[in-house]
């Protein structure tokens, strides 16, 4: 059987046009989950839909190595990150950032974070207004590297370097270029730590990441190389102040929609299903890549080895199959949701341990739980008239007045 292919030479400009939505549009267009295009020169397979979801996380169909555009290697995941890894050495490399996951160093992120969250708080009744988008990134970026164990030296230059690595894979021109220098940079950082952790010039803590990391052995029983180390470290530090994003669609939602806010505060409503249609609604990630394994038929369409696959994150959160009105925002729906690692993927599916869903998931929840506890009962503050709106063809998106607070006061709640 033909596969459902779209017609023309090439179809990048397309995609960075349409962003979230381009293969939600052709899924559509084609009434198919799984269809042809062209991206970058090159045959492009796209899936949607949660057996589109489940095969892609089929680690006999499907590969990471070299799946990933280089532009998102200089820049988000680095070279030789768990993202690009298969096999054993993706096992291996998963249950090493898995280790960190415990109960009690969650437990302590949550300190960390709360603790933060009061001290800037502080501070922000000082000043009349302030941008909550990059105000969060200083607090996870002070959380993130004290739950990682590493020493923050510059606080300012190193959260700007974090941001870049976010901000700029789709970027074009200078702001591309500037990720790639603060990929280098910030390597170059985490680089020198590690290697203070190996000769004893630095006793890191002993379940942040800098010395899990530092000490962890591959499945050869080698140390990993330190710039395989320093990629992974920024791999726990970059996703955590990514979260800004997601703190800023929250402020949103909570504005937007002022009867969650009040069901938050009266305790009617849970964070928890907040926090998780917050993810669902709003554009994060927009898909996810890999690569054929090797030939083999899925419902009568044709794979070939080596073919570049989409997965589409952000379509299969907004599929009316999947949710009822998903362009609603209701956190209600999460009451009876019955959980699969291959229906909600905001940061991708499949399973945690052994698969390629994101170890840093629980992070993200985590983290958005105490910030949205704090907005709604922690902290007053007004919202003046702002530009609200997110584009769906900018990655990563968020709103574009990135969230100005003004007149910001702690609750005694």
């Amino acid at each position: 059987m033909s596969m459902p292919k779209e017609e023309g030479l090439d179809h990048s400009l397309a995609f960075l046009k349409e962003g979230y939505e381009f293969i939600l549009h052709r899924r559509k267009s084609f009434q198919s989950n799984v269809f042809e295009t062209t991206l970058l020169g090159k045959k492009a397979i796209c899936l949607g839909g949660k057996e589109g979801a489940a095969l892609f996380y089929d680690p006999d169909k499907f590969i990471r190595g070299g799946a990933a555009p280089n532009r998102l290697v200089k820049t988000l995941f680095g070279e030789g990150g768990v993202q690009t890894l298969d096999g054993e050495q993706h096992r291996n490399r998963k249950a090493m950032f898995m280790s960190i996951m415990t109960k009690t160093h969650l437990q302590q992120l949550d300190k960390l974070l709360e603790s933060e969250w009061e001290k800037t708080s502080e501070q922000w009744e000082k000043i009349d207004q302030l941008t909550l988008y990059e105000e969060s990134q200083k607090i996870l970026m002070k959380v993130a590297c004290d739950w990682a164990g590493v020493p923050l030296d510059d606080a300012n230059k190193r959260t700007e370097q974090m941001r870049c690595l976010f901000e700029s894979p789709a970027a074009v021109g200078p702001a591309h270029w500037k990720g790639r220098t603060s990929r280098s940079k910030a390597e170059d950082w985490i680089a020198g730590l590690v290697e203070q952790v190996r000769n004893g010039n630095l006793h890191a803590t002993k379940e942040g990441a800098l010395r899990v990391f530092s000490e962890h052995r591959d499945s050869d029983g080698k140390l990993l190389p330190v710039r395989v180390v320093a990629v992974e470290v920024l791999n726990i530090l970059r996703p955590i102040v990514a979260i800004s994003i997601y703190i800023a669609f929250a402020a949103l939602a909570l504005h937007q929609f002022p009867g969650e806010r009040e069901r938050l505060k009266k305790g009617d409503g849970s964070i928890r299903r907040f926090v998780q249609e917050v993810r669902r609604f709003y554009p994060f990630f927009p898909a996810t890549m890999a690569k054929v394994k090797q030939d083999f038929e899925w419902e009568g369409y044709q794979f070939k080895e080596g073919t570049l696959t989409l997965l589409d994150l952000y379509g299969n959160n907004h599929d009316p199959h999947l949710w009822e009105q998903p362009d609603l925002f209701r956190p209600d729906r999460f009451l009876d949701w019955k959980e699969s690692p291959f229906d909600f993927i905001p940061q991708g599916g499949g399973d945690f341990d052994m698969g390629h869903r994101c170890a840093g998931e629980w992070v993200t929840i985590q983290v958005m739980e105490v910030s949205v506890d704090f907005l709604v009962n922690r902290l007053q503050y007004n919202v003046s008239e702002q530009d609200y709106s997110y584009s769906h063809s900018s990655m990563p998106s968020m709103p574009k007045s990135q969230m100005i607070l003004s007149d910001v006061q702690k609750t005694s709640n």
